[in-house]
């Protein structure tokens, strides 16, 4: 078996392997790499000492048993015998599910999400989005701080059971998304710096030193990126990624990485026969990011739509701190302008970031579809210092005004685990450091980040204590219990209202016509014949829907209505859909 790596600037390279060290020679065709001949079959243990200095794992491992310090392990993809035939399924049309593996079962393995995946179908969900899977220090964790970008944190499972949940989620007819995180690696067990310039000083980020995309050595390290994204989809046969904070990749080269990564996605689909997407984080409100290359953008399908969860939550909850501030000051104002205009921050100024920001969309030229609409995600529940979701404050009626707005809006909505049933498990910020030093100093600063915006430091969850990550599994009891299941049939009935209703699948911006009434606290929003009213006040509420006749598609409260002279009666905290006659 030929083992090769990148290393421009080693003297010498040794591969260890099975107890055997081999010299590597320099590879003349391509400059910095090495490359040697061994033995080695699945399974195989391996490494590459850098200068005599101590063997460290692959920077392109499939597979590292032991965890990112230990070493590599050769896997042959072609063992695996996959079971479903599958055609692939496009971002159009899709209801996400956002699933972090560790915590959706007590258990927190691979195999034992593939047992509840039987519930995504039944709720009606098309995709499952996997938060980030790549090996990281302990056991348990977000994943945000992964290592080794083309394996599969063992604790999980490793790799054969990621093959194992896709093929059964294909068998059922979900597509399978993976977040992604390229634009840093975690700070324990990232040994990429011994190898090569993967890292550079030209730009910083919120995590220290940018990857580097655009000094001296970059040619390679933006290969390294884009081979581990298609890998992902080729080896694993997976239908999309998820590319977490792409304004942090900081590119200065004409190419820029997000366009060169969309063209070989494109390129691998056309190959493989089967639709493949990216979706992308992004806190620019740069539409160039979600338009078409042929156009002049940088082609990805889709971007998480910020805006529309913070005037969500901010109409919800009335809360007004940090990012929310500009969204509070008149909340259903601007969750109108974001049902139509998809950012509401679309060249307007942000006091929050002391400067205007972001660009109008071209509603002409971008699908709604390219925004995913959401109302809690992993971060805007974990990152909250007790992580609570809105279940733990809201009514039942508000929660059902929240899946109302979300899954009727021209956005692909995206749901967290446990949404759909109004979870009372928080989703807290938990680690599992090794190294003592680290986890204490992640303890310390996420107390005291809470600290200065008047929490006090003990009600602060200790990330590094097991009971954190305990606390944020989902109760599988749950949706047995009376309020939990009326919740779960109402996310039920309003998914198969959307699959069902061609109105609610047009994806033109310019088409939504929205009204509300911002001391009633009313909003009604049309979709062609389709119009939703919502009243988030405790009164009752009239609200004037511009239909004479009308048929109830569905009513979180049953006696809602009647339509009269083009006007809804509607129960307080409620919500109800329906189709003009």
């Amino acid at each position: 078996m030929r083992f090769e790596v990148w290393a421009p600037h080693a003297d010498r390279l040794t591969l260890h392997c099975d107890d055997v060290t081999s010299a590597m020679e320099r590879d003349p065709g391509r400059p910095g790499w090495w490359s040697a001949e061994a033995d080695a079959r699945d399974g195989t243990r391996y490494g590459f000492a850098v200068d005599d200095g101590p063997a460290l794992p692959d920077p392109r491992s499939r597979r590292q048993p032991d965890g990112p310090d230990g070493l590599s392990a050769v896997v042959d993809q072609a063992r695996y015998a996959w079971r479903a035939e599958w055609a692939g399924r496009a971002l159009p049309g899709a209801v996400l599910y956002e699933l972090h593996v560790g915590t959706y079962t007590p258990a927190g393995t691979l195999d034992a999400a593939a047992e509840r995946l039987g519930h995504l179908v039944e709720l009606g969900i098309t995709h499952v989005e996997l938060m980030p899977l790549c090996p990281f220090p302990g056991r348990h964790g977000w994943g945000y701080e992964g290592v080794s970008l083309w394996a599969v944190h063992e604790p999980y499972g490793g790799p054969e059971a990621l093959k194992l949940f896709v093929d059964r989620a294909h068998e059922l007819g979900l597509g399978v998304v993976l977040d992604v995180v390229h634009n840093h690696l975690g700070p324990s067990g990232n040994y990429l710096p011994a190898f090569g310039p993967y890292f550079t000083d030209t730009h910083q980020t919120p995590w220290g030193s940018a990857v580097n995309l655009d000094a001296p050595g970059s040619d390679e390290v933006r290969d390294y990126l884009v081979g581990s994204a298609l890998a992902w989809l080729r080896d694993y046969r997976l239908d999309g990624l998820r590319l977490d904070a792409v304004h942090a990749l900081k590119d200065t080269r004409a190419l820029h990485f997000l366009e060169e990564l969309s063209t070989a996605v494109d390129a691998v689909a056309g190959e493989l026969g089967r639709p493949l997407f990216l979706i992308g984080e992004s806190d620019l409100n740069d539409p160039r990011l979600i338009t078409s290359r042929e156009d002049g953008g940088l082609g990805l399908d889709a971007q998480w739509n910020d805006d529309f969860h913070h005037a969500l939550h901010t109409t919800l909850t009335g809360e007004g701190q940090g990012y929310y501030a500009d969204f509070a000051r008149a909340p259903l104002a601007a969750l109108s302008k974001t049902l139509t205009s998809g950012f509401f921050h679309n060249g307007s100024y942000s006091s929050f970031r002391g400067r205007h920001h972001g660009r109008p969309i071209d509603r002409a030229r971008i699908s709604a579809q390219r925004l995913l609409g959401y109302a809690q995600t992993h971060d805007q529940i974990g990152n909250r210092a007790q992580g609570d979701r809105l279940s733990a404050s809201l009514s039942p009626g508000l929660l059902a005004c929240a899946a109302a707005l979300t899954l009727t809006a021209p956005f692909t909505p995206m749901l967290f685990m446990g949404e759909e049933w109004g979870a009372g498990t928080p989703w807290q910020f938990f680690t599992d450091h090794t190294d003592p030093e680290l986890a204490e100093a992640v303890r310390r600063g996420r107390r005291r980040e809470f600290a200065a915006h008047g929490w006090a430091e003990e009600d602060v969850p200790d990330p590094q204590d097991p009971a954190t990550r305990d606390r944020s599994c989902l109760d599988w009891s749950e949706p047995e219990a009376p309020a939990h299941a009326r919740l779960l049939a109402w996310y039920r009935e309003l998914i198969a209202l959307r699959h069902r209703q061609a109105d609610l699948a047009d994806p033109d911006l310019a088409a939504v016509r929205v009204a509300h009434d911002p001391q009633a606290r009313w909003l009604a929003v049309r979709r062609g014949d389709v119009r939703v009213a919502v009243n988030l006040s405790k009164d009752p509420a009239v609200i004037p829907l511009g239909v004479r006749k009308g048929r109830v598609l569905a009513s979180w409260d049953p006696v809602a209505g009647p339509l009269t002279d083009g006007v809804l009666n509607v129960p307080g905290e409620s919500c109800v859909v329906l189709t003009q006659a």
